[in-house]
This record gives C-alpha cells, structure tokens and sequence, in this order.
C-alpha cells in the first residue's frame, strides 16, 4: 500500500509538474503592425485558454521588422520563437538553414488546400519553411462617387497613364481630397515593393542577364519619372513618409481619390467598422503600360520558426492555429467575412459567405494564381518586383532611399537611378559575382 501510495504521489506530481511547465511556456512572437496581425493578436487569446501556453507579442513597423528579424535569425540571437516574414526570405533562410521546416503537418491542417501559387512560394527543397497568414497581389482601389462627380469611368484594367489623367481631374486638395495616393516611405518592401513591378510594367527589369542593374536602364527612369511627377502634382503632402498603413489610413478616412497597392486592404476598405468609404470603394485591376509586361505581385506574410527556437513545438502549435481553416473562419464569424485572412486557401474561396461579403474576392484569386515568379531567359532571377537573392535586402533599401530623395527634389531622378544602380552593381561585385 505505501509503494502504491508513493507511486500514486509520484504520477501525480509528475503530471502536475508537466502541467506546470506547459502553462509557464511563453512563445516571443515578432510581427508587423498591419491591420490583420492585430487582430490575430487580440484574438491569440482563444489559442492560450485552449493550450496555456503564453504569448509575448512584438509588434513592429515594416522596416523595422524587417531589420530585427534578419539580424536575429543570421546571427542565431534566439530572440524570437515566432517570426513574421515572407516569401522573398522563406527560401533563402530556409537554404542558409536558419528556419525550422513544417515537415509533419496534421491532416487536419490540410496543407493541400492552401493555393499552390502561395505553397510553392514558401517552400525549399520541397518542404514548407513558413505558413501562410494571408497573401496578396495587387489592385487599383478607387472612390466610385468621386469618380462619378468627375463623370469618369475607370476601366477593368486600367493603365499608369489613364490614372494619372483621373489624378489630374479629380485632385481636390482644398477639400481633402488627393488625386492618387502610392508609396513614400522608403524601403525594398515599401516604395520599391511598389516601384519594382510599375518599372515592370514600364519595361524595366532588376538585372539583365549577366546580372548587371537596370535601375538606370530607360524602364526604370520612365517609371520613376512618371512617378515622381504625379506624386508631386496630385499626390498627398508629406508622401514621402505614407507606406501601405499610412495609404490606408488616408483612403479609409476619405483621402483619396485612388490608391494602387495590396489586394489585402479591399477587406479593411471594404468594413464599414474601419472604413469611411466602405460602401463607396470601387476597385479594378492593377495598372499596366507596355503592353505584355508584368504589372502585379505575389506576396504573403508568413509565420516561420528560427532554428534558434528553444520551443519549436508549441511554436509550432501556435502557428498551424493562426494559419488554419479554423482560424479563418473564427474570424469571419466573429469579425465578419469581408475582414478574413485573404489569399491563402482555396476553401475560403469556396465559401459562399466569404464570396458574398469581398466582392472583390474573384480578382484577388486571380491575382494570386496567375502571379509567376519563375527565372525567363531575359531575366535571370526569380521574383517580380524583387529578386529572390540575399543581397536584394540591402540593394532595395539603397535604392528606396534613394528615390525618396527623388521625390523630396533632393537629388533627379537620373542621379538617384545611378546612385542605385552603382551601389547594386557594387553590391553583387562584393559578394563573388552573381551566377548563383
């Protein structure tokens, strides 16, 4: 009896003891201050009533994220249990071995139903390094009833040159009202994450083939050009320090005329418990130029977990619950449909509550689908508005500074494109050549 009583004790504290120690898990999570991360982090209490496990948040202004992130990851600091990153970092940290692989996913997670485009994207070696939050691509939101005042029709796909001309006749500064609004803030994912594909779809391209930068070349300068001028003349005051949050806070107060960014923000635009506009938001296609020339991008905020993570499996627990068909519909029970995580499942797009709230949901899709990141033989890295190569980080961000001082009228746009494309060039020198 006492043997049995004091093996009766000992399993008693042991489970008391594991019970503790789960409860006493704390999980460091690092993300950015998007509309949709705070969300999840009010509604990330659910997930620690149902585990116990606990959550330390960090929330971070895009840059700043960005800049956190990369130095604790490559110099194993072990800050971070969570990490918020993207598609751009997934495969190259995944290959530089700093992020730990989704390998073993439950069936119930159902990794088949997260759209293919946005899979592969966060994969190395065939194996997933991060899960998709949400994904976007690219659209052109405008205002219908100012468009309508004005007697303008945009078209379902519209080009730089006819926003610019909507710009001219619909600027209203003295009553608060800008003609367009696009990125400001400098940054490889801010400004450039919008400048890279206009240059695109002016006819420009990050490296040619023997991987020499084309910031100077003549689709970049047309492209920044054409910028700097209709930022300058109908864009808002102060431009140069507006990026995605910022836009969206002016459109959804009622700021502006047109705004051409992420598809992500149709469902805040698009609530009528965050946006003024909500039921005045009319949206098409992202605008092109040269004919054939791509004109959008492919993007997703993911959740990943560095190699460095003492706590990989409530890590991993934490992040199949944010990233899962549960979650999602969590929120548009909760929230409402039109403000569910967009672009990452083909479920969501199957659902008639969720296709009847986001009317905008049909052209997000396709977006996503078609989007190609893949090498061409006129050029020779994968990516669209960003090459999928380590050194772009830091190529991208000389390079946005350098157009921000462009259109403060610091420098021209000609001596910014070359200060950019020198500091590129030397960039790729530096790290051996780039054959890789």
């Amino acid at each position: 009896m006492k043997l049995m009583t004091l093996l009766a004790t000992a399993f008693v504290t042991t489970l008391a003891y594991a019970a503790t120690a789960q409860a006493e898990t704390t999980l460091t999570i690092a993300t950015v201050n998007n509309p949709d991360m705070i969300v999840m982090q009010r509604y990330s209490s659910e997930f620690e009533a149902q585990t116990g496990i606990k959550l330390k948040w960090l929330v971070l202004e895009e840059n700043v994220l960005r800049q956190r992130v990369t130095t604790d990851i490559s110099t194993n600091g072990g800050q971070f249990d969570i990490i918020t990153i993207g598609l751009f970092e997934t495969p190259l940290w995944a290959k530089a071995g700093w992020l730990v692989p989704f390998d073993n996913l439950p069936a119930s997670y159902d990794v088949q139903d997260v759209l293919p485009t946005v899979r592969n994207s966060l994969s190395y070696d065939g194996k997933l390094y991060s899960l998709p939050f949400y994904a976007e691509s690219a659209m052109t939101f405008y205002r219908s009833d100012v468009f309508k005042k004005a007697g303008l029709t945009m078209p379902e796909k519209p080009t730089w040159d006819q926003i610019a001309e909507f710009a001219d006749k619909v600027n209203d500064p003295a009553h608060g009202v800008y003609g367009v609004c696009l990125r400001g803030q400098p940054g490889w994912g801010e400004n450039m994450g919008l400048l890279g594909v206009m240059a695109n779809a002016f006819g420009g391209q990050l490296f040619d083939v023997n991987w020499k930068s084309q910031y100077n070349g003549p689709g970049w300068k047309k492209a920044v050009d054409f910028y700097v001028k209709l930022m300058r003349k109908d864009g808002p005051p102060g431009a140069v320090s507006n990026g995605f949050n910022e836009n969206l806070a002016l459109f959804a107060s009622g700021h502006c005329a047109q705004w051409v960014d992420a598809t992500v923000a149709a469902g805040l635009l698009f609530d009528p418990k965050r946006s003024q506009v909500a039921d005045k938001v009319a949206f098409a296609e992202v605008p092109t130029e040269v004919q054939g020339r791509v004109n959008g991008w492919l993007w997703s905020w993911a959740l990943g977990i560095p190699k460095s993570s003492k706590q990989v499996d409530a890590a991993k627990k934490f992040i199949e619950w944010a990233t899962s068909k549960d979650y999602i519909k969590m929120i548009g029970e909760k929230e409402g449909w039109v403000t569910a995580p967009p672009g990452t499942r083909k479920s969501t797009y199957a659902n008639p509550d969720y296709l009847k709230a986001a009317p905008f949901a049909k052209i997000t899709l396709e977006a996503i689908e078609t989007a190609d990141l893949s090498p061409t033989k006129e050029k020779p890295y994968a990516g669209i508005g960003a090459a999928v190569i380590p050194e772009m980080q830091a190529i991208g961000t000389f390079a946005g500074q350098q157009v921000a001082a462009a259109l403060t009228g610091k420098v021209s746009v000609d001596a910014a494109l070359d200060a950019a494309a020198n500091n590129a060039n030397r960039v790729l020198q530096q790290a051996g050549g780039y054959q890789k």
